[in-house]
């Protein structure tokens, strides 16, 4: 049996459906260049047909990425695929994934068609992607809950038609591991020609088995894991990168098979994830938690001190742990902060990007003694949207918090280019700075989350504020990074409105 199991990477696609972590062109092209770094094997960089927004992105991850596989997902309709292969056309190596629903109930109440209709849309999906490549994934929606007879007709239809990888996903985590990985052997076993594709599972979080449905399918035979940075995903989550690409490396004595992920890339790629899209990492999250190498307990301490794998079965600067160094400071120049910036995958457009930028970095640098690489994705961040693009954008601010006092801001606003002072009281200074913004947005959003977190430690540390807006059925973060916590939340509140402003939408369905 084959022993490389092909790591799929669905962060930008179905890890973005994660309410509040739609991601802008830009930002999907940072997370593109660092799974590439990582040697992810293919990137679903998005469904082309969605928007043209996503087609865009696709289109510029395809352009950008060279050695990874760039995969756009399409329903299996035409207009889908077509849309898809012209977003994959520029990609080195580009891959069409089409998919359909299968299980009785998807069929019955959400498709509305026969299992006939089915096979027969499903080998037309196959036909239209072999237009554009000869790399065709197919996957059967919901095949957790799909009849096994069914699943054996439908992937021999589509394997004779052209299909070269066949994916199985777990769409709602309704499956155990046990049944999964019967559910694959089973049809590795009856499926005619199932030695000429290479098997896939896509597993959801919802009972907290993807990690181990997925594992469970790789020992039945699946050499394809379909997951996600840090988890992330519709609802629960999908099944976590790190912790499968781990759990084989670290036991390969039971899986017999290896992926070719560069691992010291992984903490970086969780740091970057978390901070583009605003979802902190649990400190006790295996792998890429701050607690997943840290021993309180007193004989655990003794152990590791005496010999590390007495209570670590993994090196922490394997994954990446450590490997952020000081490698910037105040007397730093443009040249190695430029460098630094190409060494971490961001891209400046321009000479007067690069000066804007350079000029926070000073800034950030007089403020904070050392600075580090997730303070460079931090100011970049906020360098992503340029001031002439911002129709709100702060200018300068004063707060005042004192014991028995009412809290006070005073706020300084650009507003389409129109300069507008206000200032209100609130319960606390970030109250107070959101309340005077909004007497100027009047945006009537609903606040869903406000949530802090220190980027590096220190007392000195930027705080990272993230800030999750409501409005009209969309749900937009908004991120800010600053030494000043207050300012920290009123850049993320900004960048929040910003974002529901510029109307962008996101409509992505989920396999």
């Amino acid at each position: 049996m084959n022993d490389q199991l092909i790591i799929f990477d669905t962060t930008l696609r179905d890890g973005e459906q994660s309410p509040g972590a739609s991601m802008t062109r830009d930002e999907k092209l940072r997370i593109a260049r660092q799974l590439e770094r990582m040697r992810v094997d293919v990137i679903e960089a998005g469904f082309a047909a969605a928007s043209n927004g996503d087609f865009e992105s696709v289109r510029a991850i395809a352009e950008a990425v060279k050695e990874s596989t760039v995969c756009s997902l399409a329903r299996a309709n035409e207009n889908d695929i077509r849309r898809a292969g012209e977003a994959i056309r520029p990609a080195a190596r580009g891959r069409i994934h089409t998919f359909i629903a299968t299980s009785p109930i998807h069929m019955e109440k959400k498709l509305r068609m026969t299992p006939d209709q089915v096979v027969e849309q499903a080998v037309k999906a196959i036909a239209w992607a072999k237009e554009y490549t000869g790399d065709i994934e197919f996957s059967a929606e919901d095949a957790g809950r799909s009849e096994i007879d069914f699943l054996c007709r439908i992937f021999e239809a589509v394997i004779h038609a052209g299909a070269t990888t066949i994916n199985v996903p777990d769409t709602v985590g309704y499956n155990v591991p046990e049944q999964f990985a019967a559910t694959l052997r089973t049809l590795i076993e009856r499926v005619p020609n199932s030695d000429k594709v290479v098997w896939s599972v896509h597993c959801h979080n919802d009972l907290g088995l993807a990690v181990a449905n997925s594992l469970a399918a790789v020992r039945a035979g699946a050499r394809q894991v379909e997951c996600t940075i840090n988890g992330l995903g519709e609802r629960a989550g999908n099944a976590s990168l790190e912790e499968v690409v781990m759990a084989v490396r670290t036991r390969r004595d039971v899986f017999q098979c290896d992926t070719g992920i560069d691992t010291t890339q992984i903490v970086p790629a969780s740091k970057l994830v978390s901070g583009i899209t605003g979802f902190p990492v649990q400190p006790n999250k295996a792998i890429v938690g701050a607690n997943a190498f840290a021993h309180e307990s007193g004989i655990h301490q003794d152990g590791v001190l005496k010999h590390r794998e007495t209570y670590e079965i993994m090196r922490a600067e394997d994954v990446g742990w450590g490997a952020n160094k000081l490698v910037l400071g105040k007397h730093s120049g443009r040249n190695a902060f430029r460098s630094r910036l190409q060494e971490l995958g961001i891209v400046i457009e321009s000479e007067d990007h690069l000066n804007h930028a350079f000029a926070r970095f000073k800034e950030l640098a007089d403020k904070k003694h050392e600075i580090f690489d997730e303070d460079l994705h931090a100011l970049m961040s906020d360098e992503a949207t340029t001031p002439e693009l911002e129709h709100y954008r702060l200018l300068s601010s004063r707060f005042h918090s004192e014991t028995g006092e009412t809290p006070q801001a005073e706020i300084t606003l650009a507003v389409g280019g129109n300069e507008t002072h206000t200032c209100a009281e609130g319960s606390g200074p970030v109250d107070a700075a959101f309340k005077a913004i909004e007497s100027v947005a009047g945006s009537g959003t609903e606040l869903l989350l406000y949530s802090v977190n220190a980027i590096t430690t220190g007392t000195d540390a930027q705080g990272e504020v993230t800030v999750r807006l409501a409005k009209d059925g969309r749900v937009v973060n908004g991120q800010g990074a600053d030494t000043d916590i207050i300012v920290a939340s009123a850049k993320a509140y900004l960048n929040a409105l910003n974002k529901l402003h510029s109307k962008l939408e996101r409509v992505n369905p989920q396999v």
